[in-house]
């Protein structure tokens, strides 16, 4: 059975060896953001593709000590940011990036990861299935060969690679001695705008984004806001009856996946709205849920900005 295996996983290398190819700064695929910038990587190991559309890309990255408000920001900015046309870059770590990568993907957008690492050695394991969806509708890059371990020293170095992919780089949850603030660093040094996603002041896993705002990063609450000032608003120039079909495509696409983000409960209550006012008291009835509960959800739901409280406890949806 062992060896069995042993021969599953070295077929497994072989296939993921033959989809890896090398390009140098003087090709013609070299990314020409990444070329660029002070001492560009002299090489790059590709599994995927990296085409011209790929300029307009923007970078996630955060704490791999995520916490579920940093994941859901996280994913949401860039699914929004793909279904615009923006390629989504990050690092394939654990939490933030992670969450980066998935919202691009549920856009069926492109996303493009940098490892720290080769491309033997996924890092972190976990993210093997990942791994090989960015490279189905991207790209994963990395300037080590094959079997570079992912040593702790390689990651600073990987991020300067992650910043120079990119027109700027959104910190969407860091503490103060995160590897996201080096890419930050990185970015300015590049000519890169920086972003960052204000968090509770409280909160260890925000202290380092909320010290970027302090420092003159540009606070960000939605993609459009850095579309905006990136002065990419319009990724594919479209007028009249066609913008206003995107428009309306792409609030379906952000509506659909806001809806697939909630709870059961959440869900359950939000179904039960509408645009005509209905009392707390109602809700919990046909909802089925204790007034502790039905609270607790109705505060997420205006949390996440879908539900609106009207005086005299009663409740509509939010049309946003």
């Amino acid at each position: 059975m062992g060896k069995c295996f042993d021969c599953l996983e070295s077929q497994k290398i072989k296939e993921l060896m033959h989809m890896i190819r090398k390009i140098t700064v003087d090709d013609k695929e070299y990314p020409k953001n990444l070329r660029n910038i002070y001492d560009p990587p002299k090489q790059l190991y590709v599994n995927g593709t990296l085409l011209e559309q790929d300029e307009m890309a923007v970078a996630l990255v955060g704490s791999r000590r995520a916490t579920q408000y940093g994941l859901e920001t996280c994913e949401k900015l860039a699914y929004e940011l793909a279904v615009r046309g923006v390629t989504v870059v990050s690092g394939m770590a654990r939490g933030i990036d992670s969450a980066a990568h998935r919202g691009a993907l549920r856009a069926k957008s492109r996303t493009i990861a940098v490892l720290g690492s080769g491309h033997n050695n996924i890092y972190p394991p976990e993210n093997e299935k990942l791994y090989h969806e960015i490279a189905g509708n991207g790209a994963v890059v990395t300037e080590f060969e094959n079997d570079m371990q992912p040593l702790s020293e390689n990651f600073p170095q990987r991020n300067r690679i992650i910043s120079g992919l990119s027109l700027g780089v959104v910190v969407v949850e860091a503490a103060r001695n995160s590897g996201a603030l080096i890419t930050a660093n990185f970015a300015l040094e590049q000519g890169r705008e920086v972003f960052a996603v204000p968090g509770k002041i409280s909160s260890t896993t925000s202290s380092g984004t909320n010290e970027l705002i302090k420092d003159g990063a540009r606070l960000i609450q939605s993609a459009d806001d850095i579309m905006e000032e990136l002065a990419i608003t319009e990724v594919k120039p479209v007028s009249g009856d066609a913008k206003g079909e995107r428009d309306e495509k792409i609030a379906r696409m952000t509506k659909a996946y806001i809806y697939n983000s909630l709870s059961e409960d959440e869900r359950k209550i939000y179904k039960i709205l509408s645009d005509e006012p209905i009392y707390i008291d109602d809700i919990m009835s046909k909802a089925d849920l204790d007034p502790a509960n039905a609270s607790k959800v109705l505060l997420n739901l205006q949390l996440k900005k879908l539900i609106k409280e009207l005086p005299g406890k009663q409740f509509v949806r939010k049309e946003s």
